[in-house]
C-alpha cells in the first residue's frame, strides 16, 4: 500500500474554511474502463471509458454533490471510490492510504469507515434476511460484540433512522420504499463510518418522502460528523444537501465549485443547460430553457477534444481538437471549470476560432 505524501497536492477548489486541512478523501486521475467484448471468443475489442481521469476531494464533515445526466459515470465513480470496482488507473487516498493498491484483506478494516447507500433499496437488501439480521451482519463480519449486543445495537439503529423496534423481525418486502431506504441508511451507519457514498438515494422515492430522507441524512451528518459523496441527476436535490458540487459529463468533471457559486455563476455551458432545466414553483416566472442538441456521446467512442463540443452551442475548432483541463477562471476563487473560454458569453468566440 502507498501512503499519501506529507504535502498533499493543492486542491484547486477547496471549501471555505479548509485552509490547512487535509482531505478525508482525495481521488487523483481516476479511470474506470470496462472492456467491450465481441465475437465468438469474447475478445476485448474496445473499452468503455465510464470514468476517464477524475480528480475529486472531500473534506471532513463536507458533502460533495456529484451531478450529471444518466450515463455520465457518476455511479461508477462512486462504486470505484468504495472499491466495488477495481479502478483501471489512478489513486484513491482515504485517510492517507491509497485504496486502489489494497487487496481484499487489506480493504476489509477500512470498509468500516467507508460505506455506501444504494439507489434501489429493494436490490441492496437481502429479501431472505429480516431487518434485524441485516443490521447485525456488519458487526458479525467485523467480529464486533456478541449476539445479544448486536441485537441491541440493531434496535438502536432502527430508532436512529425513525423506524420502530418491531421492524427488526420483519422482511424488506413488508416496508414502503422510503422505509426500505431508511433501513439501507441504518446499515450504512452501523459501523460509524467517516464517509458515505450516497448513490441517488432518493431518486426512486415520492417527493414528500424524498425530503424526509434528505433531512435524515443531514441530521445524521450533524450528529455523527459524516462526510458524503452525494450522487444525483437532480440539481435541485443536490443543492439542498451539498457544500460543493461537481458536474460530470462523459466520465469527466467539467465544473467544481461551492454549491451557491454553481447556481449563481455557472461557468460551463453544460452546467448552464442543467440549471436552466430546473423548474421554478412560480407561474409568473419565465426563463429561457437551454436545450442541448443530440444525445450524450458513447463512452466507447468519445469525441475528440472537448467531450462536450458536439452539443455545445459555443464550440470552436479549438474545442474539437484540444481537451480542456480544469482551471480557475478569471474573477473567481475556489471554482474550477474545464472550458477553453470564459463565461458568461458576453463576447462569444468567433465560429471556427
Amino acid at each position: 500500500m502507498s501512503a499519501i505524501p506529507a504535502m498533499p497536492v493543492p486542491d484547486p477548489s477547496p471549501p471555505a474554511g479548509a485552509a490547512g486541512m487535509t482531505p478525508l478523501l482525495e481521488v487523483r486521475d481516476l479511470r474506470m474502463h470496462f472492456p467491450v467484448r465481441e465475437g465468438l471468443f469474447l475478445r476485448s475489442r474496445a473499452s468503455c471509458k465510464a470514468v476517464d481521469g477524475v480528480n475529486l476531494s472531500v473534506y471532513p464533515g463536507e458533502t460533495v454533490g456529484l451531478v450529471g445526466e444518466s450515463g455520465c459515470g457518476k455511479s461508477t465513480l462512486g462504486k470505484s471510490i468504495v472499491r466495488l470496482h477495481q479502478p483501471t488507473a489512478g489513486q484513491i487516498f482515504f485517510e492517507g492510504i491509497d485504496l486502489a493498491t489494497l487487496n481484499a484483506a487489506q480493504m476489509k478494516p477500512r470498509r468500516r469507515h467507508l460505506q455506501m447507500v444504494f439507489q434501489d433499496p429493494v436490490e441492496s437488501l437481502n429479501a431472505r434476511h429480516t431487518v434485524g439480521d441485516t443490521l447485525e451482519e456488519p458487526f458479525a463480519i467485523h467480529g464486533i460484540g456478541d449476539r445479544s449486543w448486536r441485537r441491541q445495537r440493531a434496535l438502536e439503529l432502527l430508532g436512529k433512522v425513525g423506524l420502530p423496534a418491531d421492524a427488526a423481525g420483519r422482511f424488506p418486502f413488508q416496508f414502503s420504499g422510503g422505509q426500505r431506504q431508511r433501513i439501507g441508511i441504518a446499515r450504512a451507519i452501523a459501523l460509524e463510518p467517516k464517509l458515505i457514498v450516497c448513490d441517488e438515494p432518493v431518486s426512486a422515492l415520492d417527493v414528500s418522502i424524498q425530503s424526509q430522507v434528505l433531512n435524515l441524512l443531514l441530521e445524521l451528518q450533524r450528529e455523527m460528523g459524516l462526510s458524503y459523496v452525494f450522487i444525483a441527476h437532480n440539481l435541485a436535490v443536490v443543492k439542498h444537501v451539498s457544500d460543493r458540487i461537481a458536474i460530470m459529463y462523459l466520465g469527466r468533471i467539467v465544473e467544481f465549485a461551492a454549491a451557491d457559486a454553481i447556481y449563481r455563476d455557472p461557468r460551463h455551458p453544460y452546467t448552464r443547460a442543467l440549471i436552466s432545466a430546473i423548474p421554478r414553483p412560480d407561474p409568473a416566472f419565465r426563463k429561457q430553457r437551454i436545450v442541448l442538441p443530440g444525445d450524450v456521446p458513447s463512452p466507447i467512442h468519445p469525441p475528440s477534444g472537448c467531450p462536450f463540443h458536439p452539443r455545445c452551442p459555443h464550440a470552436t475548432e479549438r474545442c474539437r481538437i484540444e481537451v480542456p483541463l480544469l482551471r480557475v477562471p478569471p474573477g473567481t476563487s475556489n471554482h474550477t471549470v474545464a472550458c477553453h473560454y470564459d463565461l458568461p458569453w458576453e463576447n462569444p468566440p468567433p465560429a471556427g476560432g
